[in-house]
């Protein structure tokens, strides 16, 4: 989810738009089935930040049971932020484990800070199947 500077939202990446209006932030698509091999991600979000336009201050970065199905009911979910380059890992969470009775996290957001982006990992759990009922959790981060 893309954010001015004043937290209104701009756009949003989701199931329903795969890509934001300016082409800087990628969903891979949805996955509904969970298949896949064990500790291979199902679904990817791809952020381009050379190309997000100046407007934009910060991103937040979720995570949400679509069939609104807790995370303790996932077996083997999970999510990872890794750097494209180099393919390191920044952060994991363990949504089967830690996740609980949640069915949303606000995982991460990146922000700007003197014409430089920053992350910053967030792990606040919440409830929703969609970004919009995450809305009470997403914006005191930012």
């Amino acid at each position: 989810m893309l954010f001015d500077e004043n937290k209104n939202l701009v756009d949003a990446v989701w199931f329903r738009q795969l890509k934001s209006k300016d082409g800087s932030v990628v969903h891979t698509g949805d996955d509904l089935t969970g298949g896949g091999k064990a500790g291979t991600p199902n679904e990817e979000i791809r952020v381009n930040l050379k190309t997000v336009p100046e407007q934009i201050k910060s991103l937040a970065l979720v995570v949400n049971s679509f069939s609104s199905e807790t995370f303790d009911g996932i077996p083997n979910a999970f999510c990872v932020l890794t750097n494209p380059g180099s393919r390191e890992e920044i952060a994991r969470y363990n949504l089967s484990v830690e996740g609980g009775g949640h069915t949303g996290l606000v995982i991460a957001k990146l922000y700007r800070h003197n014409n430089e982006w920053k992350f910053k990992a967030l792990g606040e759990w919440g409830q929703g199947r969609t970004f919009d009922k995450l809305m009470p959790v997403i914006l005191p981060c930012l």
